[in-house]
């Protein structure tokens, strides 16, 4: 799996599973999907995103993630 891959799939797990959190516990897990939805869109403009500078560390390749 390449870091475009890991980076999508953990932002879509960060958001599932803070959306369920909402559900069975507080609203103000809807909080974190927020950080999570405003991450992806300034990373869409600056290039950058936290957990791409934490997973280059630990080796993993870049990747074209619709290819």
């Amino acid at each position: 799996m390449n870091l475009d891959k890991i980076v999508m799939a953990f932002a879509g797990t960060v958001i599932l599973l803070s959306l369920l959190l909402s559900v069975i516990h507080s609203s103000y897990w809807l909080l974190l999907t927020a950080f999570a939805g405003a991450n992806i869109f300034q990373a869409a403009f600056t290039g950058f995103c936290p957990i791409v500078k934490i997973l280059k560390n630990f080796g993993i390749k870049p990747g074209t993630a619709f290819e």
